[in-house]
């Protein structure tokens, strides 16, 4: 039941116990409760109208609060530098030094420490629009990697260091790219234009010492404005064309080349040999000639017979055609050996047989007897 109604003995919570309607405490008195309790705590004395003997606290709950104060503040200042981290100090705002990985300790609202990472790869890209040299817009992507190795000179040389290395990436790109012909940047050029823009921005971001190295370049992508899309890919896959002939040519002519070498070669052995033999023929003859000089000189008849005799069997001996001749008339008889042996070789293909006529030829009409013929050569008659 509340306080106030009939029958709770008037239990005023302000202990009102004479009855009478004063109101809550004031404010001032529950402050001043509230010291005499602190007081208490630390040791002081109070006397009985409540107010305190002039000192506020005693020397020891003063030294037990600074102990705890300076405890307190010491661990405050402890903190941890990272494995891949340096850390600069700034006391007072001004640098004072940097600290290596591990666990270090600073005066707390006197100095601040700023970490930095020192071994993480950063990248950093790079696009837009830009105009070539041969007056076309082309749309280029690139993204560069760099490293910090100076944490001073990242965080003091300038106000944002990769802000600036950004700004510098964009100048070096829109240079470079401004200074070559758009077909290169689209095809065979990319490798160079990725060197040229490398070697532009170490140029631009050295004067500023940002205490940054770039690892590397990454040329992404070029392509032209999408209005001119079609015709730039037709371009392109023609000049891929030009570039494919070019080396079916090459691969071509090397293939061409040594074989022709070979046949002049061949043709020069040939050609030697040719000589050689030639040559060792003529000795030959000059040498056989030696010879039988001396036995022409002997016998100059029987010599010429000889070598009639010899030279004729040569002829005759390449020939597949037999002439005979009569010994005392004028008939000769021919005998076609190469006409019949090509028909015989005829009809054994074709399984029949056939006989090719003898042709007889008779220059003298007048009878001549069978008996009277012979071989002049076996007379040795000419």
């Amino acid at each position: 039941m509340a306080w106030n109604e009939p029958g709770n003995n008037d239990k005023d919570p302000w202990k009102n116990k004479g009855g009478k309607n004063q109101g809550p405490p004031d404010l001032d008195e529950l402050l001043n409760d509230l010291g005499k309790k602190v007081t208490g705590i630390f040791g002081g004395k109070t006397t009985k109208g409540g107010s305190g003997s002039g000192k506020s606290f005693s020397s020891i709950g003063i030294s037990i609060l600074l102990i705890v104060a300076s405890v307190v503040y010491a661990f405050s200042g402890f903190y941890t530098i990272k494995e891949a981290e340096q850390g600069i100090v700034l006391r007072f705002g001004e640098y004072s030094g940097t600290v290596e990985p591990g666990i270090n300790w600073k005066w707390t609202f006197i100095d601040r420490i700023i970490p930095v990472d020192m071994q993480s790869t950063r990248e950093m890209p790079s696009s837009g629009f830009m105009l070539t040299r041969d007056e076309n817009v082309v749309s280029v992507e690139m993204q560069i990697q760099y490293r910090v190795v100076d944490a001073r000179k990242y965080i003091f040389s300038v106000t944002n260091a990769d802000d600036s290395l950004n700004q510098s990436l964009d100048s070096a790109l829109r240079y470079v790219v401004g200074h070559a012909n758009m077909d290169d940047i689209l095809t065979s050029g990319r490798e160079t234009i990725r060197q040229s823009v490398w070697e532009e921005l170490d140029k631009i971001i050295a004067p500023y010492d940002l205490g940054l190295i770039i690892v590397d370049v990454n040329f992404k992508d070029a392509r032209p404005p999408n209005e001119v899309k079609d015709a730039f890919d037709d371009a392109i896959s023609a000049q891929e064309d030009e570039v494919r002939f070019l080396r079916e040519a090459e691969a071509y002519a090397r293939g061409i080349e040594p074989r022709a070498r070979g046949r002049v070669k061949r043709m020069e052995q040939e050609a030697l040999a040719y000589k050689s033999r030639i040559v060792l023929d003529a000795e030959g003859e000059v040498a056989r000639f030696d010879k039988i000089l001396p036995e022409y000189q002997a016998a100059p008849k029987v010599t010429r017979e000889r070598l009639y005799i010899a030279t004729m069997e040569k002829v005759y001996g390449n020939t597949s055609k037999v002439m005979v001749d009569v010994d005392g008339g004028n008939n000769m008889m021919y005998l076609p050996l190469d006409k019949i042996i090509q028909q015989q070789n005829t009809s054994t293909r074709s399984g029949k047989t056939n006989y090719a006529p003898v042709i007889e030829t008779n220059v003298n009409t007048s009878p001549t007897s069978s008996s009277d013929r012979s071989d002049r050569f076996n007379n040795g008659s000419n």
